[in-house]
């Protein structure tokens, strides 16, 4: 069970306080496009971070580009909040078309076809489970926050998730009167590109932390390591070429390459394929109006694969070149 002082901030707990410093107490749900990313160390200091920062606001935001492990952290973080009790966690997905009715309240058709019914959304079922059980803290993953309409979903709430406004009671559209209570907590994630950034952000910045999460040559590093990656010259060729477009993105933010596109990468051909099947892709979409530029990324992604055993061996320009060909 969670202990309460993490709602009420009464003490500052770690991740051993709240009985999840074991890490087989994950469970199989990451949150992630890669099920079978690594689980989130109770040491790691992204975890004490944003406990710290959930403690304080009620709910945080990571923003970055794909590719940087924004759902994969928003799921561990969510799996160890919980000690991987489904019942006290929901994970959804903004869209265009995602409405107050699927979030807080409205009418749905019966399963029997025989008209509508008023139905519960997903986050106010949520907060009746919390209300049912103060002491253990609940857990709303939303991922791509900024693909919906933030405040025609949220409708009233928007107001009440703020931590100092957490209890006060406020009516629904059917008429109910609802407070939102201390031990639920929201995970968000969204991607700075995205057209609803600036209402998200009009909306969230003095409610919720917002935590950046850029790409990272460090994690970069320790991924390839930790796959059992050849430590020669593609290795350090893929960083520097990794640290040169994403310097780029400075100026042309759609270049963004994350850490994560190389999560499951483990030798030459296997990153091969990353760019054969993806980053060719996102290089020839973030420059297209910057032909230099992308030839100068293709061609660093060719240089890449000449001579790996022998630097000294003069490269094979027509073979790297049709590795990394531009679309």
């Amino acid at each position: 069970m969670t202990d309460v002082s993490l709602i009420k901030g009464l003490r500052e707990l770690n991740a051993d306080d709240l009985d999840i410093g074991y890490v087989a107490r994950a469970q199989a749900s990451h949150g992630s496009s890669a099920p079978d990313a690594p689980l989130l160390q109770s040491d790691d200091p992204r975890l004490e971070t944003i406990l710290r920062l959930l403690r304080r606001f009620g709910g945080v935001i990571l923003s970055g580009p794909p590719g940087t492990s924004k759902s994969w952290l928003a799921g561990q973080i969510a799996d160890k909040m919980t000690g991987g009790d489904g019942s006290r966690r929901a994970d959804i997905q903004f869209h265009a078309s995602y409405q107050f009715e699927d979030f807080m309240e409205g009418y749905r058709p019966k399963k029997d076809g025989s008209g509508f019914e008023p139905r519960d959304g997903v986050f106010l079922q949520l907060v009746r489970k919390a209300h049912e059980n103060t002491d253990d803290a609940y857990v709303l993953v939303i991922d791509e926050l900024s693909r919906a309409d933030v405040g025609r979903v949220f409708g009233e709430a928007l107001t009440y998730i703020e931590r100092n406004k957490r209890g006060q009671r406020f009516n629904l559209p059917s008429g109910e009167t609802i407070s939102i209570p201390l031990n639920l907590f929201l995970i968000a994630t969204m991607n700075p590109l995205d057209r609803g950034v600036d209402d998200v952000d009009a909306a969230f910045e003095r409610r919720f932390a917002k935590v950046d999460m850029p790409p990272s040559r460090g994690l970069l590093e320790q991924m390839l390591d930790d796959n059992g990656f050849p430590n020669g010259n593609i290795h350090r060729r893929l960083l520097g070429w990794f640290s040169k477009i994403n310097t780029r993105a400075t100026q042309t933010p759609a270049a963004a390459v994350g850490h994560a596109y190389f999560a499951d990468v483990t030798d030459a051909e296997t990153l091969q394929e990353v760019w054969d099947y993806q980053l060719k892709y996102l290089v020839a979409r973030a420059f297209k109006n910057l032909p230099g530029v992308r030839d100068e990324m293709v061609n660093g992604w060719a240089a890449i694969f000449e001579s790996p055993d022998d630097e000294s061996q003069p490269p094979v320009a027509e073979e790297a070149g049709s590795k990394a060909e531009a679309p």
